[in-house]
């Protein structure tokens, strides 16, 4: 039996990236402007920005987005009483297609936040130089970053694109969430969120935090815990402090208190409360207990 390949073809290609930014502006914040030979584009993750372009001035809000084209002139003003937070990215990319976001003035669907928020988070886990520097010419790479992490970006930001193509267009063709958030599948944006849980285990996040620090909507954020472990997602982050908490106990490292304060806990009376909650069981009845034995076993 012969087989043939399928040559699969590129709508888009993004051949360099020049800077990815995250800013968190004060409200009087006002950018001069700039033209560079490149693409980029301005979205509002929070707050409200005045953009002026050659093709006339813009009023951006939460989750809208505009493009640039190559040495098209655009400037900043953040506006309202709130500051802004303003995510920019630069790159190149010659696809004849990129024409469709000339002059045009977007909103981030579900799907395409989550996506903007998935490059964020890879930008940070392979590039250096801090996101917030908006003097930042050149982006230095880390030493030591993930397996993947520079093509996730470019699959990421392309894949963003392709989506607002799709939706934009006329007939819209339409990307179901479901088909982004597939919980049964260990989504990317599961695994992002409980990454950072992870990495804040040690503070007092809110739900605020979480919905603004991996750019996902509070509704959605609630959606994929309850689906996936039938509780809200800071009920979920309070079982993983009290997880960290019985491990450090099995440890004999640390006394209560000392764990309490470890975990960002306001008292030690709080912390007893709540691991009691969600364990069933005090710490001291813990320390003793035939399940400690067994979870020190599975070490």
């Amino acid at each position: 039996m012969a087989f043939e390949s399928m040559y699969l073809e590129e709508d888009i290609h993004i051949d360099r990236i020049y800077t990815i930014h995250y800013f968190e502006y004060k409200s009087d914040f006002h950018f001069a402007g700039e033209r560079h030979n490149f693409w980029e584009f301005q979205c509002v993750d929070k707050g409200k920005a005045e953009i002026e372009t050659d093709n006339g001035i813009y009023h951006l809000t939460s989750g809208q987005l505009i493009f640039h084209r190559p040495n098209e002139f655009h400037n900043l003003i953040a506006i309202g009483n709130t500051a802004p937070n303003i995510v920019v990215v630069s790159f190149e990319c010659n696809s004849p297609c990129m024409k469709f976001f000339e002059k045009k003035l977007l909103k981030l669907s579900d799907p395409e936040r989550n996506l903007m928020g998935m490059l964020i988070a890879e930008a940070r886990r392979c590039i250096k130089t801090p996101l917030d520097d908006p003097y930042t010419e050149k982006m230095e790479k880390k030493e030591d970053f993930l397996f993947g992490s520079q093509q996730l970006i470019r699959i990421y930001l392309e894949q963003m694109l392709i989506y607002m193509i799709r939706r934009n267009s006329s007939p819209p063709m339409t990307v179901p969430v479901s088909q982004f958030v597939n919980l049964k599948n260990n989504s990317a944006v599961y695994k992002r969120v409980i990454a950072y849980m992870e990495d804040h285990i040690r503070e007092n996040i809110t739900l605020c935090d979480l919905c603004h620090d991996n750019m996902i909507g509070r509704s959605q954020l609630q959606k994929i815990f309850q689906e996936q472990h039938q509780c809200g997602a800071m009920d979920f982050f309070s079982r993983l402090k009290i997880a960290y908490a019985r491990q450090l106990i099995r440890e004999n490292q640390m006394n209560f208190t000392q764990i309490s304060e470890f975990l960002g806990y306001s008292s030690i009376h709080y912390f007893s409360r709540q691991f009691k909650k969600i364990s069933g069981m005090t710490p001291t009845e813990y320390i003793t207990s035939i399940k400690a034995l067994s979870e020190r076993e599975r070490q």
